[in-house]
């Protein structure tokens, strides 16, 4: 039996509920606030949240679009995950887990992709401090969700080559 690789995994401490951190990581319309490499993504067949097996389109900030599909998928219990492939080669690992107080979320990457760490943080980061502002107020009711970036134009229909 070969050993699996290891895996480069960075976490937070975030003290707003779990739901609210896993709103966040499942909403691809929220994925441009904290993913600093991520422009605009689109679920196939519509809607906002992926789920098991969803596939889809994600534009990136340094390239080109690139199609995804979830591939890992734990959505219920005190411990949620989702993991995916992007243009066919695993990617990130998005893991929220519930604590007195709030929850922890952390995001793996795989082994051969150590210089990815600084953006693993900075998303992380973002999203501790999205959902430290859209915890609930005490008291009060919970503050909206805020409104999604505005989406670029979509491109053209077609492969793009003349004919």
């Amino acid at each position: 039996m070969t050993p699996s690789p290891p895996l480069l995994t960075l976490g937070i401490d975030v003290d707003a509920p779990a739901e609210i951190a896993w709103d966040l990581l499942v909403r691809v319309d929220q994925w441009p606030r904290w993913g600093p490499t991520v422009r605009r993504a689109a679920v196939d067949g519509g809607g906002v949240r992926i789920h098991a097996g969803a596939t889809g389109t994600v534009w990136t900030s340094v390239g080109p679009a690139l199609p995804f599909r979830v591939e890992g998928w734990q959505a219920d219990g005190p411990v949620r995950q989702w993991s995916w492939r992007v243009a066919g080669v695993m990617a990130t690992s998005h893991t929220v887990t519930e604590r007195d107080g709030g929850c922890r979320v952390e995001f793996t990457a795989p082994w051969w992709a150590p210089g990815y760490a600084p953006v693993l943080w900075l998303g992380l980061r973002r999203v501790r401090s999205l959902a430290r502002a859209r915890r609930p107020r005490p008291g009060g009711p919970a503050p909206p969700a805020p409104p999604s970036p505005p989406s670029p134009p979509s491109p053209p229909a077609g492969d793009g080559t003349t004919g």
